[in-house]
């Protein structure tokens, strides 16, 4: 088990009740072990050519990298935005007890 096998993903969501049900989506639907909900988080970005700025809601999913595609489905399924976040990153290590429970709550079957 190799910790690039794995992926930490952030999301942000417009409300924490977007973020609630694409979490209970991710982790019902076992492409996710775990889902942090982070309220208020101030984002500042480009759109449209001019500089804005939200309220949003993080979401920190944890998963493995062989998922990654259908929870982009998913997640652009059911989120609000034109374009949203959905940024993984590799996980280069940590706990092989919770890499191995990842493993145990994860599932390609839909």
């Amino acid at each position: 088990m190799k910790g690039n096998d794995y992926l930490v993903v952030f999301i942000t969501a417009a409300t924490a009740m977007e973020a609630q049900r694409i979490a209970n989506i991710l982790v019902s639907g076992r492409k996710a072990a775990c889902v942090n909900i982070i309220p208020k988080v101030h984002s500042r970005f480009w759109w449209q050519g001019r500089i804005d700025s939200a309220d949003e809601v993080l979401l920190i999913v944890k998963t493995k990298a062989s998922l990654l595609d259908e929870l982009i489905r998913l997640v652009k399924e059911n989120h609000s935005y034109e374009i949203p976040e959905i940024i993984a990153l590799p996980i280069i290590g940590g706990s092989q007890d919770y890499l191995k429970w990842i493993d145990s709550e994860t599932t390609e079957i839909h």
